[in-house]
């Protein structure tokens, strides 16, 4: 029986590594057919400071229209059509632009897509968000944004959960092989 304790913990230290290895694979951007950006609460104004870094890999300039939506798990949304801007040099390869945003007010951001159309295509970098009641966060893209499409990053809870601690699930299975361990 003292043969089983190891086994257990090898297990439990396998499926730790399966589960950091999926959560990986879960940060990286996507596409979003069915977000709807009509749902917007008018809860309030605040002011976001929004910077986006285009990739060094992206073409040298784009005339393409980007727009962004991003937001909270309570349903606070925050939409800027058109950020380009054909007068400045905006999104530029290798370039960070800044956008002061207003906005509904929101909680901790957790989502942020981006919109592109146009004939070039364009690859963003990051875009990094600051809000009035959150914290920074950054989402990195590094790829190219598919045209007529939200593209980008959910990592939202639903609000009914969002305030719930949760125990990672891989941890229940170290804490039940140290506790087979200990009785073994």
């Amino acid at each position: 029986m003292k043969i089983a304790a190891p086994i257990l913990l090898l297990l439990a230290f396998a499926f730790t590594l399966s589960e950091a290895e999926t959560t990986s694979l879960q940060l990286k951007p996507r596409a979003f057919e069915s977000f709807n950006v009509s749902y917007i609460q008018n809860l309030g104004s605040c002011s976001y400071t929004v910077v986006i870094t285009t990739s060094c890999s992206s073409s040298k300039y784009t005339r393409d229209q980007i727009s962004i939506a991003f937001g909270d798990a309570y349903g606070n949304q925050i939409y800027a059509p058109r950020l380009d801007d054909p007068s400045t040099d905006a999104f530029e390869s290798c370039s960070s632009d800044t956008f002061e945003i207003r906005g509904p007010c929101a909680y901790q951001i957790c989502y942020v897509y981006l919109y592109r159309t146009g004939p070039d295509g364009w690859k963003p970098e990051s875009v990094k968000i600051y809000g009035a009641n959150s914290r920074a966060v950054s989402f990195y893209y590094n790829t190219f944004i598919p045209s007529d499409i939200w593209y980008g990053f959910n990592l939202c809870r639903s609000a009914s959960s969002a305030h719930q601690q949760h125990v990672p699930r891989w941890s229940v299975y170290v804490i039940l092989g140290l506790l087979l361990c200990a009785l073994l």
